[in-house]
């Protein structure tokens, strides 16, 4: 069973102290997005889990956690969200400098290969053109050569919520960012893949990646995986099947572009419902549920080491 915690919200930034908890009592509740009155039950045994895949912009909540996850048993790697955009767009961050600063942390207590860089998503605008993002991932990639291995980029999707903000990139656009951002990231070795995109920029050397990867699980864990590419997830995507044990609406960054926020009125809830003993992310069950064991076991095939 792989976990993804979670493209739904950030927990190694605002639920940290949560998740150990889970991890410690073994189980978790998560409500269904589309239906509140369906819970499902995950046993999160580190018999079961196999990997976990953090999605986060700042790990500097969940640091002093890893010797305890290790300690536990857990395998796991990062999705980190690095952007070089102002507060007026990602407006809850700390700055550019100590998120670099954590996620070179992060790498040398880790390894490279466990932290994926996110530059995601691109959107163009006055501000922010085609020349600013090539001089901005140029100084990125400068500085964290060394500290990561792989970096997924994607160009903004327009969601309902942002329509009226943004604009699409154009295909033009795509590819000289594409051309540029291949050379840039050859020099500092670094791999460079796209997440869920149509445009197909593999004349560059940039092949559509999966976020949540077989063969790098595989990898990281010494041990080869059953595995069926996800269903559930968009249009060109090659991430494999995993469980989110995150929730809408409970994302704290305020990001402009965000897509798991809907409601201010749902986010101001969050702040009077959670609590880090609750079994949920996001406060604790009515009740009246309909509460279902997700049985997901282990994927492992054997217990053979690979590397």
């Amino acid at each position: 069973m792989i976990i993804s915690a979670s493209r739904r919200t950030d927990i190694p930034s605002f639920y940290s102290k949560w998740f150990i908890n889970r991890l410690n009592e073994g189980y978790l509740l998560i409500p269904n997005p589309y239906n509140t009155n369906r819970i499902s039950r995950v046993n999160l045994s580190p018999e079961n889990v196999d990997c976990i895949v953090f999605w986060t912009k700042n790990q500097l909540p969940m640091m002093k956690s890893l010797d305890h996850i290790d300690h536990l048993g857990y395998k796991y790697y990062f999705q980190y969200t690095l952007n070089p955009y102002d507060s007026d767009v990602e407006r809850n961050l700390p700055d550019i400098s100590r998120r670099i600063d954590t996620f070179i942390k992060l790498s040398q207590k880790t390894s490279p290969k466990q932290i994926i860089w996110r530059y995601d998503p691109i959107f163009i605008d006055e501000q922010h053109t085609v020349n600013w993002h090539i001089k901005e991932f140029s100084r990125l990639c400068k500085k964290l050569s060394g500290h990561t291995e792989r970096c997924f980029i994607s160009f903004i999707d327009l969601y309902r919520n942002m329509q009226s903000r943004y604009n699409s990139v154009s295909i033009e656009n795509m590819l000289i960012l594409g051309a540029e951002f291949s050379k840039i990231a050859n020099e500092s070795k670094i791999d460079i893949y796209t997440c869920s995109e149509t445009i197909d920029l593999t004349e560059y050397g940039i092949k559509n990646g999966a976020c949540i990867d077989k063969l790098l699980i595989e990898e990281i864990i010494d041990c080869k995986i059953e595995a069926k590419i996800d269903s559930n997830q968009r249009i060109n995507c090659n991430c494999i099947e995993s469980i989110d044990i995150g929730a809408y609406n409970t994302c704290f960054n305020d990001c402009d572009y965000c897509y798991a926020n809907s409601s201010k009125k749902l986010l101001n809830s969050q702040k009077h419902s959670y609590d880090w003993k609750s079994p949920m992310i996001s406060g604790y069950p009515r009740g009246d549920e309909i509460i279902n064991d997700r049985t997901q076991e282990s994927s492992k095939i054997d217990q053979i080491m690979m590397f």
